[in-house]
């Protein structure tokens, strides 16, 4: 141990945690995750708290603050972890066991895992009744000296942690920062085209709307220190009033004798300025002028780091916005809602997406997904694939067909990437809902009464993996089917949403599930809610949302939608089908025609287990216009050809057996397979049948 004289009872030189106790100042360990605080001895002293009085918690903290100072506190530390801010500072007043009171600055620096979410709080309590002397009433230059450089050295350790032009600021605006240079009120300008914009103003005076904006050409100490590229000294009262009689009025009314205007330069260009004004007399000296211009090139270069930050962001978040819909159609017997946030993190932007694709007759096809990384490249796989499936659906593709091909497209686009994906689409006039998933979450079913429930789709590999062939469905993607009722509620998102870091995947899809349960009627204010409570909450990742209801009230006639597999060699299926069929038409009040549309429905299901492979899938349904339609799917993409049978064949004459009994009939191509179909129109009640429209 080093001693100086024979003054031994501190070491040389001192310890980091002598120096600070030495000057009131205690430190302070929060893990946010945990809840879990350390206060150091000192920090006990100061909030006048024995050991054993601190149960290691905020909360035992909080016990010393004064009631009517508890929420402007939290308010503040809030507002920093929501705000994505590195530091924080408060006053705060404190009730020693006397019951008298002691102001107390409280300052934090947080720390932020690679996702942006805050998991620790190191800091500093301060006593703030312990302040260093007044820079103004003189005292000794060399300690004067040390202090400055110790000042300097501190702050621009702090901006090398600064991700934004607001992390700047709230450095510049804390007075446990610049303030022990002695400057009564900072400034930080910032050059934006021929003017500068003043971004802060702390500590002394108010706000001037007058000169928030100013012109590097006017005649200003900070637009000349822009101009001229060096630091403006003013060291008297007069100096002001005669140099700068535009700004002479809003510094008269304040205690300010002298100031200097630093500018802030980055790659030989001015970027800004910043102003320091102070309450002393007397010109600056060589070496304080050393080390504000010192000071000068330390924050230009956090300041630059901060705006080429925040522009790169603006630009991969734009890049981004571009792949995504440009509106959302309007969509008759349903409300969509969608709701998107860009990941917070620079230039890291993920492959979210979302999309709603109206399908004609009451159909309406909506899409959630999420690309793998959080890049441009991200981005731009992002939307070519929202492109290309949302092509695939167009042309008529079963949602199976749909996923399957966009998986082999992301596969042919020689890249690593895979996403993630979920696609549902929804017959607004029967409320069928099929959906197909590769690898994303589970989708959400509010129902009118308010219940959520978590919907178990059956899924396949993401997208852009080798996805296996799902037995009797001819893809590697498997639907799921079930109803929407009227005023149900289908709710799609992105991990973003719902991720919790720290905790279990379940965790946050419980919140989500409880939140939407709790929340309001009405979809748009639903998804806002929604995007708070829980958006926040997340670790920064870009998220997407889509809701869509289904407006209308239950068909008077009844009966629902149908939908029922045929297997190959399953004998019983079509016979369970024709029963299904009929007791539907009579529900739907079609009794008179019902024969015709068994028959009718008999024929299309004989020719997809005879003349294909792999069975199919027949469904019936209510059309927007009122008519009971019979469809049948399978996976042959050969069309069938209507032929004129002779008096001795045993086959053939089924689609002349269609044509004489439905009132329109066709076939569609589907991807790898088609879909043939027929409909009947349903008597209105109270006119004959004979009147039916053709």
């Amino acid at each position: 141990m080093a001693q100086r004289g024979s003054h031994s009872e501190v070491d040389w030189p001192a310890r980091p945690d002598t120096s600070l106790a030495l000057n009131r100042m205690g430190t302070f360990d929060w893990d946010l995750d945990s809840g879990r605080m350390h206060l150091d001895p000192t920090a006990l002293e100061v909030i006048d708290l024995r050991p054993d009085e601190f149960d290691g918690t905020p909360a035992g903290l909080r016990a010393r603050i004064v009631p009517e100072d508890e929420a402007r506190l939290d308010a503040r530390v809030a507002q920093a972890l929501r705000n994505g801010h590195s530091h924080y500072g408060a006053y705060t007043r404190v009730r020693g066991r006397d019951g008298g009171t002691a102001w107390l600055h409280v300052q934090g620096h947080i720390l932020r895992d690679p996702h942006g979410h805050a998991y620790r709080v190191i800091g500093i309590l301060r006593d703030a009744a312990h302040d260093p002397a007044d820079p103004g009433a003189g005292g000794n230059q060399e300690d004067d000296r040390r202090r400055m450089t110790g000042v300097v050295e501190r702050t621009t350790a702090i901006l090398a942690h600064a991700r934004t032009v607001n992390d700047v600021t709230d450095i510049l605006k804390d007075p446990e920062a610049l303030g022990h240079l002695g400057a009564v009120s900072v400034m930080l300008g910032i050059v934006d085209g021929v003017r500068i914009h003043l971004v802060a103003e702390g500590q002394l005076g108010s706000y001037v709307p007058e000169i928030e904006y100013t012109r590097i050409d006017a005649r200003f100490p900070m637009s000349e220190a822009v101009r001229s590229m060096q630091p403006v000294f003013l060291s008297s009262r007069e100096e002001f009033e005669n140099g700068y009689p535009q700004l002479w009025p809003y510094i008269e009314p304040l205690a300010v004798r002298s100031g200097v205007y630093l500018p802030l330069i980055a790659q030989g260009r001015p970027i800004g300025a910043l102003g320091l004004l102070y309450r002393r007399n007397g010109d600056f000296t060589a070496e304080e002028r050393n080390v504000l211009m010192a000071l000068g090139s330390g924050i230009a270069q956090s300041l630059q780091r901060a705006i080429l930050f925040e522009q790169e962001h603006d630009l991969a978040e734009g890049l981004q916005r571009a792949m995504l819909p440009r509106r959302i159609p309007e969509v008759p017997g349903a409300r969509i809602a969608v709701r998107y946030r860009a990941a917070r993190m620079g230039r890291d932007i993920g492959g979210d997406w979302y999309d709603v694709i109206p399908l004609g007759e009451g159909r309406v096809g909506v899409m959630i997904g999420d690309v793998e990384g959080h890049d441009t490249d991200a981005a731009a796989v992002m939307g070519q694939l929202r492109i290309v499936l949302r092509a695939y659906i167009v042309e008529g593709h079963t949602p199976g067909t749909a996923m399957e091909r966009a998986s082999a497209f992301l596969r042919d686009l020689d890249t690593e990437r895979f996403a993630t994906c979920t696609y549902a689409e929804v017959d607004l006039t029967t409320g069928m809902l099929r959906m197909v998933r590769a690898g994303h979450l589970d989708p959400v079913v509010r129902r009118g009464d308010g219940s959520c429930h978590r919907i178990q789709v059956a899924g396949g590999l993401p997208l852009g993996l080798p996805a296996r062939e799902q037995p009797g469905t001819g893809t590697g993607y498997p639907v799921t089917s079930l109803e929407l009722h009227p005023g149900d509620t289908l709710l799609l998102c992105t991990d973003g949403l719902i991720e919790r870091p720290g905790d279990d995947a379940d965790t946050g899809m419980r919140e989500f599930l409880e939140a939407a349960r709790n929340g309001p009627a009405d979809v748009e204010e639903l998804a806002d809610v929604l995007c708070d409570l829980l958006g926040d909450a997340g670790g920064g990742d870009d998220m997407a949302l889509l809701l869509l209801r289904r407006r209308g009230t239950a068909t008077a006639r009844g009966g629902g939608p149908l939908r029922h597999r045929l297997d190959a060699g399953d004998q019983e299926a079509p016979a369970l089908a024709r029963h299904l069929i009929r007791a539907a038409v009579a529900a739907w009040g079609a009794e008179d025609r019902a024969d015709a549309i068994v028959l009718a429905a008999d024929e299309l299901m004989t020719n997809a287990l005879v003349h294909t492979e792999g069975g199919g899938e027949v469904s019936m349904r209510l059309t927007a216009e009122g008519r009971i339609r019979i469809e049948v799917e399978d996976h042959s993409s050969a069309l069938p050809q209507r032929r004129e049978a002779d008096d001795w064949a045993v086959s053939g004459r089924g689609l002349m057996l269609v044509e004489q009994l439905a009132d329109a009939w066709g076939v569609e191509p589907r991807g790898g397979g088609k879909g043939v179909w027929c409909e009947f129109a349903v008597p209105t009640p109270g006119k004959p049948a004979a009147e039916r429209p053709a």
